[in-house]
């Protein structure tokens, strides 16, 4: 799909066109590629994106959860949206993602969005004592896939790509070009952590994540007050077993907002 003019690449790379009731056509990009497809948080945040352009949409995310049920080729596809029930102040809505030329989805979404008022808040969550972005180097990969290079990671804590003694990560990220974050880059950013598998076993193997979930924080006002800054990513693991290893992050902005926690499954081979 050709780029347009001025576009940022997130923007293009979740771009989606109205192709009917609740149904949105889009397109997978090449420069948000992973070892066999996209990029898994960037077909997150597409599928977020077709709820977002629903006009019947009322306040905001609340939370995402994402099954990736098949590997996703480079080419069309159609995100398919449906309200599933509204509340006073909460709607739930689905969507899925069918690649063009077949009738099974590839991705599964559920989403909550919500009205957010003013109310009593604490906040129990701290960020961790990471030194500022401008101290910390710029993270060079040196790996044959291309999604990296879409952002700038910095990382205060741990190694990709060595043998490190926990599977803790504290790095900070923006996107490149530095763009607005909005609640679709906020997604793809949930799974821009490299794989916990790799802090501990530094040589490759297969991976592919089986589930995510995205828990936001904060309301749109609050996110665009974050600006194209870099926000702060923490992640680790918990357990790695039979093929499958657990992974938790949270995204903290500038300030010591908390901005989204995650957690997610991934699937590994020997």
């Amino acid at each position: 799909m050709p780029e347009q003019s001025g576009r940022h690449a997130f923007d293009e790379a979740v771009h989606l066109t109205p192709a009917g009731e609740g149904r949105y056509k889009g397109h997978t990009s090449r420069k948000y590629w992973n070892f066999v497809g996209p990029f898994g948080g960037i077909t997150a945040a597409t599928a977020l994106n077709g709820l977002m352009q629903r006009e019947d949409r009322q306040g905001h995310p609340l939370s995402l959860t994402v099954n990736f049920m098949a590997p996703i080729k480079e080419g069309a596809f159609t995100v398919e949206t449906r309200l599933v029930r509204s509340n006073r102040s909460t709607q739930h809505w689905s969507a899925q993602i069918v690649q063009e030329g077949e009738s099974e989805p590839v991705l599964g979404a559920i989403a909550v969005f919500a009205a957010r008022r003013e109310t009593w808040a604490l906040r129990e969550a701290v960020p961790p004592q990471a030194p500022p972005p401008e101290e910390c180097k710029p993270f060079q990969a040196r790996l044959q896939i291309v999604w990296p290079q879409m952002y700038e990671m910095r990382y205060a804590r741990g190694r990709f790509g060595v043998e490190n003694p926990d599977s803790v990560t504290h790095a900070w990220l923006r996107d490149v070009p530095s763009r607005p974050l909005d609640f679709a880059s906020l997604t793809a950013i949930c799974d821009a952590f490299f794989p916990r598998i790799f802090l501990r076993r530094p040589h490759m193997a297969p991976i592919a994540t089986v589930s995510l979930n995205i828990y936001f924080h904060v309301d749109a006002a609050e996110l665009a007050a974050e600006g194209s800054g870099p926000v702060l990513c923490v992640a680790k693991a918990q357990v790695f077993n039979k093929g499958y290893y657990d992974q938790e992050g949270q995204v903290w902005g500038r300030d010591g907002k908390l901005l989204a926690t995650t957690q997610q499954i991934a699937w590994y081979k020997e």
